[in-house]
């Protein structure tokens, strides 16, 4: 049942909480929020409930891995997104997040190795990212479907990877625990209701929210063995959140500076 509830509430509700975050505080922000591990953290819970510490261990190592094809469905989605609408940028996203998590299957490296190729790979991502202007005045537009399709994806991946875990093996399930899911679903809803500047807002500030994501999937490689699972995830997660409270202080600070310097 503890199972059941982790893949079916967990990801979904994590998702319209960051969504109602967005309607407050804005894209830039949403963006850092949504970087955390809303969907590879409840996927790694559930692979330590169902299979244990080693095989958690090396599908967090996994995860960070796979970071770096997450990246890369980042910079894909906002080269494309500038040119065309929003399925032609989705397509382009996911299409690369394939090609590089199948150049990553054989790769085999430690937790600290990933944990660097993670944190290269997001700051790659925030020198490459175009840097949008100030943030223009908008109407909010929330069509009545919209927070029952970010929970229904959230679903989606988590019972997949979770079902197919034994099939896939530790490496592989890691990797592909981070396809994107929060990621498309946002940028795509942002860039046909905002276009395609505030997506790529979106996208930069989900890059820096990244770091929270490579240092909670690094915490649980790390210490899920010595620690146990429930004293592992409290700890990922405790550490992830200080990392994203940073992350939104910097962020909104920014914001906020931004108007001034476009006025200068």
């Amino acid at each position: 049942m503890t199972v059941l509830a982790v893949k079916l509430l967990l990801a979904p509700g994590f998702i319209v909480a960051t969504t109602l975050v967005s309607r407050r505080f804005g894209v830039a922000v949403a963006g850092v929020v949504g970087g955390l591990p809303a969907i590879a953290g409840p996927i790694l819970l559930v692979l330590a409930l169902d299979h244990g510490p080693t095989f958690t261990r090396r599908a967090a190592t996994g995860t960070l891995l796979g970071m770096v094809a997450l990246i890369v469905f980042v910079l894909a989605y906002a080269a494309v997104c500038r040119r065309a609408r929003w399925p032609w940028a989705l397509a382009a996203g996911w299409g690369s997040f394939v090609v590089v998590i199948g150049a990553l299957r054989p790769v085999d490296v430690g937790p600290i190795t990933a944990f660097v190729v993670a944190c290269a790979a997001c700051v790659c991502g925030l020198v490459l990212l175009p840097r949008p202007g100030p943030a223009a005045a908008q109407l909010p537009v929330r069509p009545p479907f919209d927070l029952g399709l970010r929970a229904a994806c959230a679903v989606v991946p988590v019972v997949s990877v979770t079902a197919a875990a034994r099939a896939l093996g530790p490496h592989l399930s890691g990797l592909v625990a981070s396809f994107p899911v929060i990621t498309p679903v946002l940028a795509a809803f942002t860039q046909a209701q905002n276009g395609p500047p505030e997506a790529i807002r979106l996208l930069r500030g989900m890059t820096v929210g990244f770091f929270g994501y490579a240092l909670f999937c690094f915490t649980v490689a790390v210490a899920i063995r010595p620690l146990g699972t429930a004293a592992t995830f409290a700890l990922a997660t405790a550490l992830a959140l200080a990392a994203q409270l940073a992350a939104l202080a910097i962020t909104r600070r920014r914001e906020q500076l931004l108007p001034a310097e476009a006025a200068g």
